[in-house]
């Protein structure tokens, strides 16, 4: 026994001299990988047996997520509380972790990213790796992570924007966004960071689709720069959004006002913009609300909505506006006309159906009446939600727009369990609700994973032991993929947090992956 744990200590201390390799213990285990040093490219020839503190049985469970919002955070604290004898190892595309929690929410809501401290307590938990810097899919396939984990969850969201499917919408014409794309400009997505709207070619914005997130991108069109510049939105956006000319913002819906998918909070943020005047047709809300008693006043979230609408008739100064606009559908983006090809035509006006609604209160559908309207503007932001996308090796229901599973239990495509594979978040129930939603998903989610294994249910592989991570990151740096850890990541936020201390604001983040990356090098 201590000839085979001499050399175990011997073996380990070279991997971790000549590979970078972190300690190979974790709780439960010890484990060894026999490196060929005699051949650099194949670094990986084969494993030894493991040498064990317990039985194979008493092993730790493997657990990888793909994934590091919200949803991936939640469903790892949870699994870690609920069994103990667990590794997790978190696998994210870009360097730096947090997903929605960074990139989503609106940068004058700090409260919101409050979150990010319990995410911060699971990360400093000795069973958990954050491994960034990995495309699922490119870097890593699922057959890599089958090979190494006992389960896997898929967690990494709704990558896409959902599309209008109206005339012009796929021509090149400058000037409209979606809005998943314009948060993530102002929010420092590194693949929006060139979006580079104009916002000094016309004094009006028209956003179609009424959620929160419309509200969240028309509210930060409105919100004076000088509060705008205290919070942690981009340098860049700020400066834009400085120079902005934009003063009417029109938030346009396909129905009426007791079907808008916002919230009272979102709301009430609007309302109380200073300086801003709030229009919207009135008389439609007071027949809604008249027509509509009974069942408003069973409804509490809805029934402070309209209370809020209603209060919002006696915003009527200031210098800036916003308004709603219900029962219009988009039909067409119609651009400025322009004689030379070469030059890049700009958005002038959107076309609209205009409504009526059919159906019962709790079913009602919009239908065409025939008539049309104009509205003239300069830049359109489109805010119909996410959507999901469908990766190598996971079934996938493309009407829905998430994995097909069963509280979290992948299914393949005749419905039956797939063993050892699990989903959360918006890739398992689709993109809606908020952080707390989230949250309550990925706790079902995480209960299922305890309760398959305490059931000794049937995982990826049930009669070899895992490696996890210690395999996947040579594996990764053999294919050339520069891994990033949660103390690197530490390093990068360092950076943000001392930059942002200069300009006053809570951190100045970095819009460029190359750029983080290039913190771990000083």
């Amino acid at each position: 026994m201590w000839l085979e744990q001499l050399l175990l200590y011997r073996l380990a201390s070279f991997a971790r001299r000549e590979y970078c390799l972190e300690e190979d213990i974790r709780p439960g285990c010890c484990r060894l990988l026999v490196l060929d040093v005699q051949n650099d490219t194949s670094m990986l020839l084969k494993y030894v047996s493991l040498l064990k503190m317990n039985s194979l049985s008493s092993s730790p469970f493997h657990l990888a997520v793909i994934g590091s919002g919200p949803a991936g955070f939640y469903t790892a604290y949870r699994v870690l509380k609920e069994h103990p004898n667990t590794l997790v190892d978190m696998y994210e595309a870009l360097p730096i972790p947090f997903g929605l929690v960074r990139y989503g929410v609106a940068p004058d809501h700090p409260e919101v990213k409050n979150v990010q401290n319990r995410f911060e307590e699971v990360a400093k938990d000795s069973r958990f790796i954050f491994i960034g810097n990995v495309k699922y899919g490119e870097d890593l396939t699922l057959k890599d992570l089958k090979l190494q984990y006992d389960a896997i969850v898929f967690s990494y969201g709704a990558g896409q924007e959902k599309t209008l499917g109206i005339r012009n919408e796929n021509e090149p014409i400058k000037n409209i966004f979606s809005a998943r794309a314009f948060v993530g400009w102002y929010n420092g997505l590194p693949q929006y960071r060139d979006l580079e709207p104009d916002l000094i070619c016309s004094d009006t914005a028209v956003v179609i689709g009424q959620g929160n997130v419309a509200l969240d991108v028309s509210r930060i069109l409105l919100t004076d720069i000088v509060e705008l510049s205290k919070t942690d939105i981009t340098e860049y956006a700020l400066e834009t959004l400085k120079n902005s000319q934009i003063r009417n913002v029109i938030i346009i819906g396909r129905r009426g006002p007791l079907q808008v998918s916002f919230t009272a909070k979102e709301l009430r943020e609007m309302m109380n913009l200073p300086n801003t005047k709030f229009y919207t047709d009135f008389e439609l809300i007071k027949n809604e609300l008249s027509t509509n008693v009974d069942i408003i006043s069973k409804d509490r979230p809805l029934k402070r909505l309209m209370q809020i609408l209603e209060k919002g008739m006696e915003n009527t100064s200031g210098y800036k506006s916003w308004s709603l606009k219900f029962l219009r559908s988009p039909d067409e983006f119609i651009a400025h006309e322009n004689d030379d090809p070469s030059r890049p035509k700009y958005v002038r006006a959107v076309r609209f159906h205009i409504n009526r609604l059919e159906g019962p209160l709790e079913n009602r559908i919009a239908v065409p009446t025939g008539e049309m309207e104009e509205l003239e503007t300069g830049l359109v932001l489109k805010s119909v939600g996410y959507k999901s996308i469908p990766l190598e090796g996971l079934s996938f229901d493309e009407n829905k727009g998430i994995v097909p599973n069963h509280k979290g239990k992948i299914l393949d495509n005749d419905n039956n369990e797939q063993p050892g594979l699990y989903v959360a978040g918006w890739l398992k129930r689709g993109p809606q609700g908020v952080i707390a939603t989230t949250m309550y998903d990925a706790y079902e989610t995480a209960e299922v994973i305890v309760s398959d294994i305490k059931q000794d249910k049937p995982m990826l592989s049930n009669d070899t032991f895992k490696y996890g991570s210690k395999v996947i990151i040579p594996i990764l740096h053999q294919r050339g993929i520069r891994t990033v850890s949660y103390k690197d990541w530490k390093k990068i936020e360092e950076k943000e947090n001392e930059a942002g201390r200069a300009k006053h604001k809570p951190r100045e983040k970095f819009g460029r992956v190359e750029d983080a990356m290039q913190v771990l090098d000083t």
